[in-house]
């Protein structure tokens, strides 16, 4: 990865030409944790899904997202900056429906970050209580915190270099274990695509996997978020796009694969469904060894680290980009004078990320019951909801002007990814219950709670147009291309 110097920060512009295409790819996939949602997420299909036909469900939502991706990048050559999805709302439907949009992505990203610190804390307390060190979870999570944000306060690329060493080391581990797998001829009933066959997929429970692999692929919009940082971002942003993606979607569906062969597939939704916890874990002893369950334990907490340092550097470039349009204090529109980073942006969102977890840790939450289980349905139900309105500000904004683009990137396919958008989000909300592990006032109002912080914002945008004509008529401008 070669990385160019950076550019002055006094333009008040984040440091340009700071990251390639491989930092870009390696946020993405690192916010998307390989191997935390593969040893994490993947169990509850299995068992509670459509259970062998796991796999094929990671097709189909990767299918989704590259569909998706058709209109999102040829966007992106005409709208830029770390705005993301804020600027894209923006431009494509209005400036209140951009704040709208910009309200919700903060809270979905807020409610990742503080799910996987709270899920960092409990598996490296876990660990360290073996070794004698007892402290409680949220000491943990509030150190990895401390660690988080040293690290985004310096130039992108170093956290894209850290990121790309967790995710080298959690993809190799998987891939040790799927190779091996393959070699030993899969399992009681040899190796076979039973999986990918239409009968299996579409069977009974695939809208519960769903659920699961949906949650996957969050973090897709880390790249255009990082177009103003980029070298020609009109090539390197679709082209991160698509790689990210197919990467996650080809991975993901691999893994799932050689672990149904593993097991069997008319065996593995009940294997699943009695060991959710030791799923892989027992397939990694039964075929690599004893260390290599010891070194997955160790990898979960190194790709969990990555996972927040991603949504960490997403989220000063949100705060960041909300500062610049006035829309927040002025002050966190401001850039390191070395490192060309969001550094101040940084600091509110840590300060924020801390004071929840020392919120819950003072009412005595579950870091994994609710933490983790609560924040991370927040989350999924947020994203859902904010992309689908990006695919209607693509078609609307191409209404204005093609810009020589044909049908399928301008209509076609944001209209088909909203409707398959539309589908995954009311899969979700009619299994709330299985996603967040409870069903309470609070996770039964997850819905409303979106829908409220979107309302909020339009209404805050409302207002400044009632009190601040100017600052409205500048809201989005700062990241026309």
């Amino acid at each position: 990865m070669t990385v160019a110097k950076n550019a002055p920060a006094s333009t008040g512009r984040l440091a340009r030409n700071s990251v390639g295409i491989a930092h870009i790819i390696f946020f993405v996939v690192a916010a998307a944790a390989p191997l935390t949602a593969v040893v994490g997420a993947t169990p509850p299909a299995f068992a509670f899904g459509n259970g062998a036909g796991v796999p094929g469900a990671f097709v189909l939502a990767g299918l989704l997202y590259l569909l998706f991706s058709v209109g999102f990048t040829t966007m992106s050559r005409h709208v830029g900056g770390a705005g993301a999805f804020y600027t894209y709302i923006t431009q494509g439907i209005g400036k209140p429906a951009g704040v709208g949009g910009a309200f919700i992505a903060l809270l979905t990203y807020s409610s990742v970050q503080i799910a996987v610190y709270g899920l960092l804390g409990l598996f490296t307390h876990n660990m360290m209580v073996e070794v004698g060190a007892d402290l409680p979870w949220y000491v943990w999570s509030l150190g990895f915190l401390v660690l988080v944000h040293l690290a985004g306060q310096r130039n992108i690329a170093f956290s894209g270099a850290i990121l790309g060493i967790c995710m080298v080391a959690e993809i190799v581990i998987l891939l040790l274990l799927n190779i091996a797998i393959l070699l030993a001829g899969g399992g009681p009933e040899g190796i076979n695509l039973i999986s990918f066959e239409p009968s299996t997929v579409f069977s009974a429970g695939l809208g519960v996997t769903l659920v699961f692999v949906v949650g996957s692929f969050i973090g897709f919009e880390a790249t255009a978020i990082f177009a103003e940082e980029v070298d020609r971002p009109e090539k390197t942003i679709p082209r991160a796009t698509y790689i990210s993606v197919l990467l996650i979607a080809v991975f993901y569906a691999f893994s799932t694969w050689t672990i149904g062969l593993h097991y069997g597939p008319s065996k593995v939704q009940e294997t699943a469904a009695a060991s959710l916890d030791a799923f892989y874990f027992g397939a990694a002893t039964d075929v690599l060894g004893a260390w290599s369950a010891t070194a997955m334990n160790l990898l979960l907490i190194t790709s969990l680290f990555a996972c927040v340092l991603s949504f960490h550097n997403t989220l000063n470039r949100y705060f960041f980009a909300l500062g610049r349009e006035g829309l927040a204090a002025r002050v966190l529109g401001k850039v390191h004078a070395v490192h060309g980073s969001p550094h101040v942006a940084g600091m509110l969102q840590s300060a924020l990320a801390a004071t929840v977890i020392i919120a819950f840790a003072l009412a005595g939450q579950d870091p994994f019951a609710v933490v983790f289980s609560y924040m991370s349905a927040l989350t999924v139900i947020g994203i859902l909801t904010v992309q689908a309105v990006v695919c209607i500000a693509v078609i609307l904004y191409f209404r204005k002007n093609s810009h020589g683009h044909g049908p399928w990137q301008t209509l076609v396919a944001p209209a088909l990814s909203f409707v398959g958008l539309v589908g995954a989000l009311g899969l979700v909300i009619s299994n709330l219950e299985l996603l967040a592990g409870a069903s309470n006032i609070v996770v039964d109002s997850f819905p409303l709670i979106v829908a409220l912080v979107g309302l909020g914002g339009v209404i805050f945008a409302m207002r400044i147009k009632g009190a601040d004509p100017v600052r409205y008529a500048a809201l989005g401008k700062v990241f026309e291309a």
